[in-house]
Parts: C-alpha cells; structure tokens; sequence
C-alpha cells in the first residue's frame, strides 16, 4: 500500500484542480518574434570528427558538421539527484543568460521511461519525480526556458488502454507492492500533471507535453492524453521529437490536435458531455474518440487524402460562433522538432525485413530540417526547434535480424545518446533546406 501511494500522492491534487472548461494554453512567456535560442557547446564527439574530416582535406564536410553543430538544439537531463539536476540546469541557464538567449531544455526522467527500451531509466516513483522536477525547477529560477516535458511521456504509457480500447504494449514488470498496472497509467498522468504545474508556476518558463507523430497517436487519441497531463496549465504540446515526418503534415497534425483540444472540452462544444464524465479525471469532459484524425476520415499514408479531416474540423469547430477565432487565437500552441525530417521518414525496400525494421531508429540517408527559430509564420505553431541533437545515436538498431550488426550501416550503432559519426556526416549532407 505505501508503494501505491508513493506513486499516485504526490500531484493528485493538481489533476483534480486542472479546469473541466476551455483548454486554452497558459500566457505566452518567453516566445515572441526578438527570441533568440541558445546554441549549446557543439558535441565532443561532433568537434572531433570535424577535425578530423578537416585534416584529411574533406573541408565541406568538415563544415558541414560545423554548421549543423553551432544551430540551437536541446540540452537533455536525465537523471542525477534533485541537487544534481538543479546544478546542472542552472549551469545551463548561466551560459544562456550571458548570450541573451533562451535554452531549450529537455526533462527526461519519468518512472518507466521508455518502456524499459534503449532509453530506458527514470526516477524509481512519483514523489522521487517530484522531487526531481523541484530540482530541475530550482535551476531555472526566474530565467526564461522552454522546457520539453518528456519525450515519449505520453505516447509510451505503462498499461495504458487507448480511446479504442486497445490495450497498449508498454507493460513493464511491477514494483514490489504493485498489484495492478493501472496504478502505473495512473501515475503517469500523476506525475506530469504535477511537473506541469511545479514548472509553469515560474514566470518565464513555456512547458511542452509529447503529443507523438503523425505516424503514432492519432490527433483524438494524443488531445485526450495531453488533457489527462494538465495541458490546460501548459504552454502547449510538442511534435515529432527524435522522429522524421515531414514538417508540412506535422503542422496540420499539431492544428488538429488543438482543435480537438478544443472541441472535446469547451462546454459549448459539440465534443462535451458535462464536467466530471470521469470522476477520475475530470478535465475529459467530452468526446475526443470523435475528432477527426489522419487515420480517419483521412488516410494516413496519403496526404492527398488529408483534406477529410481538415473538411472534419471545419465542420465542427471553425463553424462554431464561441470558437476562440480568428487565427485560432486561444487554442492550445505546439512545436515541432525538425531536427532530423528534411528527408522525412525512412521505409525499407519492400521485403527486405521479415520482423520490425525499426524505422525509427538511426534510419540511413535522413537530413536535418528547417533550422530553429520561433518566427513560424503561424499562429498555433510557436516554433521549429531542433530538440533532438543531430548526430547523436537512437540506439544500436539491429531490424529484427539476428546479431548485434545493424544491416543498414554494416555496424554495431553506438548506444542511445552517443555521436554516431557516419549518421551525423549524411545529416548533414542532406539537409533540407542545406546548412551551405
């Protein structure tokens, strides 16, 4: 039972609060068109092969690599104590601060992330998350941060069931004291609600939550979680972060989850059904299984076909006279990460893997896309940002072959987190639009 509590206490308070109204985001803090974003110290691994490209005479590549390593790009923080954590933010904050920018940080250390995958860790409970998040909190201080709360946070849930009710595949081993996986899905919405509001009570901080890909979560499916996580408290939600689909799709995605947002959970909408439907949660208060998706009407494998959902949107929410219009004024803001979809997505020849090709991780002949900058030119859509750090490894991939050697680049792949020399060169090299 003290297990059970340590995993559900700390932050039910806040998801009960969270409003059962319009889920418009927090006030914009930092993002406004004179933001300038932080350009961390370039990668050991990315400095190293610059030289040594430079010394074998290949001088474009080797500026390339330099071009690419002097754009903004998150800084990640996964672990570590709470004094920890806070030390390193802070830093982090300091060298921001001396070159009036403001950093992109990335909060990555949920209980079970991953699922236990190459990127497996976290805090071991919720109130050892909670004090994390207070460290992490501590290092910003006043100063103006983005903050992405947890890639994968929402889209890799322990036991989750979808709107479907589909029964999801993450279901790792439970704690001792455990008895129900659903204690774990609980928690999960526990732990970043609370994050959510520890973070935006900061006066110059934007929170992000994970709303997946195009090629994951349908737009329904990711506004009803991101509801469940306090997204009414945040600045937004993030798309396409680590991944590869293309920027033009992300951007109708990230509208479409707004609009569901909206739809689902504004009282006058057509979407809503009266506040408290679940007593667990109280912001779903409508029907997010009705919005439309890139899954249906559309197709999502044909962009041509896209304009369903949009036609879906306009039916439901443009033609409403309480929508929050014009230029969707008051719907829920998002980012994209185009640090690796110049290219967009990878897919193998037809046949070439019997099993899971892992088309995610390290995929060959992938570019860097639009560079970071909060000038957009759209009104939901507060900035492309390179969140993912080019070059750096997803994990050695092996495509369901059997060994260690993935088949693609003839190689073990260097661990999760690792610079992966010849990915980076091909980043670079086939960037859209080019870094030269």
């Amino acid at each position: 039972m003290r297990m059970i509590q340590s995993y559900l206490a700390v932050g039910a308070v806040a998801i009960a609060a969270a409003t059962s109204g319009s889920v418009a985001s927090a006030a914009p803090k930092p993002l406004d068109a004179k933001t300038r974003l932080f350009v961390p110290i370039p990668e050991s691994g990315e400095v190293k092969q610059a030289e040594t490209l430079a010394k074998a005479g290949r001088l474009k590549d080797a500026l390339l690599i330099a071009t690419m390593g002097l754009q903004s790009h998150g800084v990640w923080f996964n672990g570590g104590t709470p004094a920890e954590v806070e030390k390193q933010v802070r830093t982090t904050m300091a060298e921001a601060s001396i070159l009036r920018t403001v950093p992109v940080l990335v909060a990555y250390n949920l209980p079970f992330r991953d699922c236990g995958q190459y990127s497996a860790g976290g805090a071991l409970s919720t109130q050892a998350y909670h004090d994390w998040i207070a460290g992490f909190a501590q290092g910003i201080g006043a100063g103006k941060a983005i903050v992405i709360l947890e890639p994968d946070g929402l889209g890799l849930i322990p036991y989750n069931t979808d709107l479907q009710g589909v029964q999801e595949s993450c279901q790792p081993a439970l704690p001792t004291g455990v008895t129900s996986g659903q204690v774990l899905r609980d928690a999960r919405y526990t732990q970043l609600s609370d994050a959510v509001t520890q973070l935006e009570a900061l006066p110059n901080v934007s929170v992000y939550l994970d709303a997946t890909h195009t090629a994951w979560l349908g737009a329904g499916e990711a506004a009803y979680r991101l509801s469940l996580a306090n997204v009414a408290a945040a600045q937004g939600f993030f798309v396409n972060v680590s991944n590869f689909q293309p920027t033009p799709q992300l951007t109708e995605f990230g509208t479409w989850i707004a609009k569901c947002l909206w739809f689902a959970t504004d009282p006058g909408s057509w979407g809503h059904t009266g506040a408290g439907a679940d007593p667990n949660y109280p912001q779903k208060v409508g029907h997010f299984e009705w919005c439309a998706s890139q899954y249906y009407p559309a197709t999502s494998t044909d962009y041509t076909t896209w304009y369903l959902t949009d036609q879906w949107y306009a039916n439901n929410v443009e033609s409403q006279t309480w929508v929050p219009y014009p230029g969707n004024a008051g719907l829920t803001h998002f980012v994209i990460d185009s640090s690796r979809n110049g290219q967009g997505p990878w897919s193998p020849a037809s046949g070439k893997y019997s099993g899971d090709a892992q088309v995610w991780c390290d995929p060959p002949s992938r570019g860097v896309g639009l560079r970071p900058t909060v000038n957009t030119g759209n009104a939901l859509l507060d900035a492309y940002l390179w969140v993912k750090i080019p070059g750096e490894s997803d994990g050695s991939c092996t495509r369901s072959t059997t060994g260690t050697v993935d088949p693609e680049w003839g190689i073990v792949d260097p661990a999760a987190g690792s610079w992966f020399p010849a990915e980076a060169l091909q980043l670079a090299q086939m960037a859209n639009p080019p870094l030269l």
